[in-house]
């Protein structure tokens, strides 16, 4: 165990223990609840913010790791740790949880309601620290509770029907992690006598081509639903449609994120043999998740589900920077994490807000609305251009580290992708013209301003949104050694021939990049 502040465990039980709290207290005052609520998810804020100042820039390796033996016969410890990959995935957790609890309007003050939301923020970040593998499933499952619950208790019309199926598709694809998780162990212990959860032990495992394949496909069948990639993603357009409004933040800012760290952080880590032998089918994956979700997106009237298909389009950049095995396509996928999430929760807050004055989410019963609120209209434009990709905007940055690694060795699969960009452009562009050009009709005659209250909810995602296109190089200097290592390791298990950084680039195979040299 590691000296100094335990941070990373006070970030999961400080969340933990305020739902814990908000459970037992009485359930008559409205205000106590919203008072716990912002104080354990600003507390869990301000540690995070405290780790982020106290992690060491240049340091590729966990940090402020935490072992604690919790079931020594097993191997199970409550283990852990932080590198420059979960960094900021655990900071924008921490910063998108206290905006929607605060953005959610009258469900703020419910006590069900503040208290699900603290022990999904639990799980949430148990999930991006943990290092043993066990404790990594079962926050992982975790965050499958609340969410249900969220969608039940202040959904929309078919909340029923989008939260089971988002229970039952997510239950169902993680029971191929479990088995998995419990099949790399037995390998381990097999070849070492050692039983341990450990991913930093485990990624010494010894697999043959064939065991590689199928523990890798196990583990990714869970991560891909959870993201998700196409095609494992037909549960999140009603999902994300049904949910309150703060859990279309969570579910598209956090819980999206869970997926694709996962395939980061275990996939490339434990399975650099599959990873390299399966890349171009996974890169195929997310370039069909790009062009497909953008032209779903374009043929939307609802502007939840137009949000939807546009997450599914931007996990799918996500998802070829993950795999082209290059250092820069890998620091910005691991950024655009970060973007997706904050550009994208800034999304749905402003749909919520046009949603509580006119009540409804279609571009049909929508028009002229800037004449009626132009700061509105002007944050809502600043954030749909953030998720295009303007350059001086976060969604610039992660997409072009994206486009420009992965052209390094696999040329065409980039040069499709970089369609999606400007499919993106049209459905939004087309979208916005829609709800806020035009003359107002008789019902949008009553549309009012945004309102301060409302503006202080955004100001954080506008300011980060501003900040990382402007000047990202904080961030990609905590994120850059992390990934260098993770990519070092794959090359020196896995024996690929991808550019190390500040190398020349050589192509990893004529079938892996499309016959480019």
């Amino acid at each position: 165990m590691s000296a100094g502040f335990p941070y990373l465990t006070v970030l999961v039980l400080l969340p933990a223990g305020a739902a814990l709290l908000t459970a037992v207290l009485p359930s008559g005052s409205r205000a106590l609840m919203r008072a716990v609520g912002w104080a354990g998810s600003l507390a869990t804020l301000g540690v995070a913010v405290a780790a982020t100042v106290a992690f060491t820039s240049g340091d590729g390796n966990f940090q402020m790791v935490s072992v604690h033996p919790w079931i020594s016969a097993l191997g199970i410890s409550w283990a852990l740790g932080i590198d420059g990959i979960s960094l900021f995935l655990v900071l924008m957790t921490a910063v998108l949880f206290p905006v929607a609890m605060g953005g959610s309007g009258r469900h703020g003050g419910d006590k069900s309601f503040v208290a699900w939301m603290l022990l999904l923020e639990a799980g949430c970040l148990g999930s991006f620290l943990s290092l043993d593998l066990l404790v990594f499933f079962l926050f992982f499952e975790l965050t499958l509770v609340p969410v249900y619950f969220l969608i039940t208790g202040w959904g929309y019309e078919r909340r029923g029907y989008a939260a089971t199926k988002f229970f039952l598709y997510t239950l169902g694809a993680s029971a191929f992690l479990l088995v998995g998780i419990l099949s790399l162990v037995g390998l381990h212990a097999e070849q070492t006598g050692v039983t341990t959860f450990d991913v930093r032990q485990l990624a010494s495992t010894h697999l043959t081509g064939t065991e590689g394949v199928l523990l890798f496909l196990a583990f990714t069948a869970a991560f891909a639903v959870k993201a998700p990639i196409f095609p494992f993603h037909t549960w999140s357009p009603d999902a994300y449609r049904e949910s309150p409004a703060a859990g279309a933040v969570v579910l598209a800012g956090v819980m999206a994120k869970l997926g694709t760290y996962g395939i980061i952080r275990f996939d490339l880590e434990l399975f650099p043999h599959a990873v390299v032998t399966l890349a171009p089918i996974l890169l195929t994956l997310g370039v069909v998740g790009i062009i497909y979700g953008g032209i779903v997106a374009a043929v939307q009237r609802d502007l939840k589900r137009l949000v939807a298909y546009s997450s599914l389009a931007h996990l799918g950049f996500i998802v070829v920077g993950a795999f082209a095995l290059t250092g820069p396509a890998l620091s910005g996928a691991v950024l655009q994490m970060v973007n997706h999430g904050i550009y994208t929760a800034a999304l749905f807050l402003l749909i919520a807000m046009i949603y509580r004055r006119l009540g409804s989410f279609s571009t049909k019963d929508l028009t002229g609305l800037q004449r009626k609120a132009p700061v509105l209209a002007g944050i809502f434009t600043l954030t749909m251009l953030a998720s295009i990709g303007v350059p001086g905007l976060n969604g610039f940055v992660g997409e072009f580290l994206i486009l420009s690694g992965t052209f390094l060795t696999h040329r065409w699969w980039a040069v499709v992708a970089t369609a999606g960009v400007i499919v993106a452009a049209i459905y939004l562009l087309w979208a916005y013209q829609q709800v806020f050009h035009g003359t107002p009709t008789a019902k949008e005659e009553s549309f009012t301003e945004i309102t301060w209250r409302e503006g202080l909810y955004m100001a954080p995602l506008v300011g980060i949104i501003v900040f990382l296109g402007v000047f990202p190089g904080p961030v990609l200097n905590r994120i850059t050694p992390s990934v260098d290592r993770l990519v070092a390791h794959i090359e020196h298990v896995a024996h690929p021939k991808i550019p190390a950084p500040g190398q020349p680039v050589v192509a990893a195979s004529h079938s892996a990049n499309g016959g480019s040299k």
